[in-house]
């Protein structure tokens, strides 16, 4: 069983040739309007992968809540403590170049609302609590130690970049960062920009048993007691990376509570994270188990 306690967004997807300089307007085609929302594309992912999931956070009562939702209910996503709150639905709005990269504005909206609290309606016992940073970190560290206390696991994606509290640090089980957040909480932590050296300080310090450093293209690397471990990702043309890393920890989290060695946990992760960047959007290119099994050189 995994409880993810996170965002629930409606994205606004607009193709553009390139991303725009600060002061400057580059004109889009037409746009989507897709379910989103690293919450809810980690449950989802999660879900796709095999987990049983429940979702956890809150919408708002307007015409994007139930589309943002869709997707998880058709799933089969528990959404029983997803709050309904007079805060407007979380938005993102998301361009995509030529080449695939995006740049995203996310506007917190209902997701600001989301409570700790609403984890005790998921009903958990062991199992894994999945956290990211689009809801409060208070409330996050609330979850966290909600979960502790029974007997789950805590694995948090520490996305959006940002440094927390040592204390929430120390309710942390998994650590999932990408390059760029490993070189900030590094930096936080008055660290070099070194991956080993960080995944040993975090466990030294706070006793975080286990992290992944997503690399893009060039898939992931992990430490868990002490041993480090590579997962290739498998060769794909990318057309929009969006809910890349999102899948990836999704579908990592998922083995990681099938009870599936680390090395092959990563392994499903950058299988997955490489799918979705074949397919535009966020929900829509979160891909399903059979698609990882699939894939040619899942396995490194």
């Amino acid at each position: 069983m995994i409880a993810v306690f996170g965002s629930v967004n409606i994205d606004l997807v607009t193709p553009v040739e390139r991303i725009a300089a600060p002061g400057e307007t580059v004109m889009g085609g037409s746009y989507a309007v897709i379910p989103g929302g690293k919450g809810a594309n980690q449950a989802l992912a999660a879900r796709r992968a095999g987990a049983e999931v429940a979702m956890v956070g809150a919408v708002g009562r307007d015409g994007f809540a139930e589309p943002a939702l869709a997707l998880l209910r058709e799933a089969g996503v528990d959404l029983a403590a997803v709050a309904t709150v007079d805060a407007p639905t979380g938005a993102a709005f998301i361009a995509v170049d030529a080449r695939g990269a995006n740049a995203i504005t996310v506007a917190a909206g209902a997701n600001a609302e989301a409570r700790a609290a609403q984890l005790e309606a998921a009903r958990p016992s062991g199992g894994l609590l999945l956290l990211q940073r689009e809801v409060p970190d208070a409330e996050g560290e609330a979850a966290a130690r909600l979960a502790r206390a029974s007997g789950m696991r805590t694995v948090l994606n520490l996305a959006p970049s940002g440094r927390v509290t040592d204390a929430f640090l120390g309710l942390v089980d998994v650590m999932v960062v990408n390059e760029h957040e490993a070189a900030d909480l590094a930096g936080a932590l008055g660290l070099p920009d070194d991956h080993a050296g960080l995944a040993a300080h975090l466990g030294a310090r706070f006793g975080i048993g286990a992290t992944v450093v997503t690399l893009g293209a060039e898939g992931a690397v992990g430490w868990v007691d002490g041993a480090a471990h590579r997962a290739p990702c498998p060769k794909v043309e990318a057309r929009d990376t969006t809910a890349a890393g999102d899948s990836f920890v999704g579908f990592f989290a998922a083995a990681l509570d099938a009870g599936l060695p680390f090395a092959e946990a990563m392994r499903r992760g950058t299988a997955a994270g490489s799918l979705a960047c074949t397919v535009p959007g966020a929900q829509p290119s979160i891909p399903t188990a059979a698609a990882v099994d699939a894939l040619p050189g899942r396995s490194g």
